[in-house]
């Protein structure tokens, strides 16, 4: 059997990934600390859960809230695409309060959740790997490309080991035609989970959070070693979804990019 950590800190564990995995990887360490700037409440079902309150953006307190954590699951920070002072200060100075707290605290292993937004201007109709070139479609598939280049840079300066997951639409079925090709459920993310943080050496790779689906175009054989298959076909929900909705012209960005519709947002204005 795997050993088991012995803190597992969740950020972000009010929202609808972090609050999944929560449910979901009691077995994985023999405490798990969740987090998150909003109120959460204590779980009914796990007596060895800690909860602390913690803003990314405050350095000191995310300084305490990664004491005593062997074992990171990152989901803390801005979620989608914003005006840049939100996205800074969560997913760039959060992101590196994140790693200069777990260097001085001794954490040595991070799943942080990246995504497709940082290479969302590929297109959809060619297979891409681990190699891919940067090509983020928003401030915050900028942001996650500097969170990949952080993670690389602790990698190999201290040794802080990290999976910068490029998590695709992760949902608990597929929405719309594009996720045919981008789900990623929910099992498959805990799957992914528990084997970031049981495989023996990790290194920093690039994985791509999407689950077997028929439409491919995403190469996951450089992480072969973590003997993760994903299992779920977002085909299965293909006429659900016929039922619900007309199919996009394939001329739209939902066909032609990674990144969908984000490719064409346009830069929001700073709400400060």
């Amino acid at each position: 059997m795997p050993k088991k950590l012995n803190r597992l800190l969740i950020t972000g564990a009010s929202g609808a990934l972090g609050s999944h995995c929560r449910k979901h990887l009691k077995g994985i360490a023999h405490i798990i600390r969740v987090t998150d700037k909003l109120k959460l409440r204590a779980s009914e079902t796990n007596q060895s859960e800690e909860i602390m309150s913690c803003d990314l953006s405050n350095y000191e307190a995310v300084l305490e809230v990664t004491k005593g954590c062997d074992g990171i699951l990152h989901f803390g920070g801005q979620a989608t695409e914003a005006d840049w002072n939100t996205v800074r200060d969560s997913n760039i100075e959060g992101l590196y309060n994140l790693y200069e707290t777990a260097r001085i605290n001794g954490c040595k292993r991070i799943f942080f959740a990246s995504s497709i937004h940082a290479i969302g201007f590929h297109p959809l109709t060619k297979t891409i790997d681990d190699e891919a070139a940067i090509r983020p479609d928003t401030l915050y598939g900028a942001s996650k490309a500097f969170g990949e280049a952080l993670a690389r840079m602790y990698f190999e300066k201290f040794g802080i080991e990290t999976a910068c997951v490029r998590i695709a639409s992760c949902q608990p079925t597929p929405q719309n035609y594009r996720m045919l090709a981008t789900w990623f459920s929910y099992n498959d993310l805990v799957e992914l989970v528990k084997s970031v943080f049981q495989v023996p050496i990790l290194g920093c790779p690039i994985i791509y959070g999407v689950s077997n689906n028929d439409r491919k175009w995403a190469n996951n054989d450089a992480v072969k070693f973590l003997g993760w298959s994903p299992s779920d076909n977002a085909n299965d929900y293909r006429e659900k979804i016929a039922q619900e909705m007309e199919e996009p012209a394939s001329t739209s960005d939902d066909f032609n990019f990674i990144g969908g519709p984000f490719v064409s947002f346009d830069i929001m204005k700073n709400t400060e």
